[in-house]
């Protein structure tokens, strides 16, 4: 598809002017991008990649473990109406992305998700080897994230079963995977659409787009 041009009518010759929006289209990221390799900016955003994981693990997990304490039949006659419910651990987990995309955005471009990493790598908007460095400190960020909500609560993450997701009664493993898959679809999505040269240039609010995406996809 060819850019929209704006059509601007000048003088009394109708001389017609045609220029571009106020957007341009990147080009696709190199395959392999040795020089990349010998940049601080790359190891920079992978440490910050990293960093964003490990607090937004480190924190929610331990939300999901404060709710599930404070939801307890075994604790409290009224568990039902306890915690800060469901809608509460979507917010939080919504708000999380939120601080940690707008605070890292302008340095990792605030991935903090494999699947979007990969989804980018995809469209040619990042490096095989940007992207091989953002998974591998993901998932090591996730890692020290959850190790360190089980160490400073141990018993609470053992007792809650570290705060993992289970399928819900009355529903399959089939459906809870299907609901995985629509889920990460919407959050992939709402990053392409967010990061659009198209949009970037005038009314993207990118931390916000994906803090609703992400609360609707926890919630």
């Amino acid at each position: 598809m060819g850019k929209d041009v704006e059509v601007i009518e000048s003088g009394s010759q109708n001389v017609t002017e045609y220029t571009a929006k106020d957007y341009t289209d990147p080009p696709p990221s190199a395959l392999f991008d040795f020089e990349e390799l010998a940049k601080w900016s790359l190891y920079r955003a992978t440490i910050a990649e990293f960093v964003a994981t490990l607090l937004f693990l480190y924190v929610t997990i331990l939300t999901v473990i404060g709710y599930s304490h404070q939801s307890d039949p075994l604790l409290s006659p009224n568990a039902d109406c306890e915690g800060a419910g469901i809608l509460g651990i979507a917010w939080a987990f919504g708000g999380m992305i939120f601080i940690l995309v707008y605070s890292t955005a302008g340095i990792s471009g605030g991935h903090i998700n494999p699947a979007v990493t990969f989804g980018l790598f995809i469209a040619r908007k990042v490096s095989l080897f940007r992207a091989l460095l953002y998974m591998v400190a993901q998932c090591l960020g996730a890692i020290c994230g959850a190790g360190l909500a089980k160490a400073f609560q141990k018993a609470y993450y053992t007792r809650y079963g570290g705060g993992a997701n289970e399928v819900a009664d009355g529903y399959s493993k089939g459906t809870a995977l299907g609901a995985e898959i629509i889920g990460t679809f919407v959050l992939v999505y709402t990053v392409f659409s967010a990061t659009d040269p198209k949009r970037s240039a005038r009314d993207s609010h990118v931390p916000v787009s994906i803090l609703l995406s992400f609360s609707l996809y926890f919630f």
